[in-house]
């Protein structure tokens, strides 16, 4: 018997038992409120939806060090995914670099983007403060903060970002 074979002879014993059958994503269970609760943690641009905490670039170095540099290099560039700093002016040119600082709109978006999504492998695992850390040792690598300038829940929404008057919004009213 080949290997393919035995393969799928295994694979379809493995289907047929009821204990492996019971085992399963729970499609169709309904969702606890704490569930829920969980994943509505989407930021407004204006900052509604910021958790209570602090950071600073300082404290957000020591963080990246240890959680985004495998993936996004030293200083948030050279790494293996998306680079966050730089590209300032280059938006409008043939080969636009599309990073934190010279793309993104509003710091809130960073801070919900970091917390929500990041890091990769464990998404919603930076505490609070550390993703205002996080935030704020990009937004200062950016030179968008200076690097002293603690980021919180009143000092993220008012960050001027440097893209965010080449952005048209298009409202509809309900």
């Amino acid at each position: 018997m080949s290997i393919v074979s035995r393969i799928v002879w295994i694979y379809i014993a493995l289907l047929a038992c009821p204990a492996f059958a019971q085992e399963g994503p729970e499609l169709g269970v309904a969702v606890t409120a704490d569930q829920i609760a969980s994943w509505a943690i989407s930021v407004q641009p204006d900052g509604t939806g910021l958790p209570a905490g602090s950071g600073n670039a300082a404290a957000g170095a020591e963080v990246y060090a240890m959680k985004c540099l495998a993936c996004h290099g030293s200083e948030g560039a050279g790494g293996l995914n998306d680079r966050l700093v730089g590209g300032h002016g280059t938006i409008s040119s043939d080969t636009p670099v599309r990073t934190i600082g010279s793309y993104w709109p509003y710091a809130t978006t960073v801070f919900d983007y970091i917390r929500r999504a990041m890091p990769l492998m464990q998404p919603q695992s930076l505490s609070n403060d550390e993703t205002y850390a996080v935030t704020a040792y990009l937004l200062e690598l950016n030179g968008i903060i200076n690097e002293g300038d603690v980021m919180d829940a009143e000092t993220v929404p008012n960050v001027e970002m440097p893209n965010a008057g080449n952005f048209i919004w298009i409202y509809s009213e309900k």
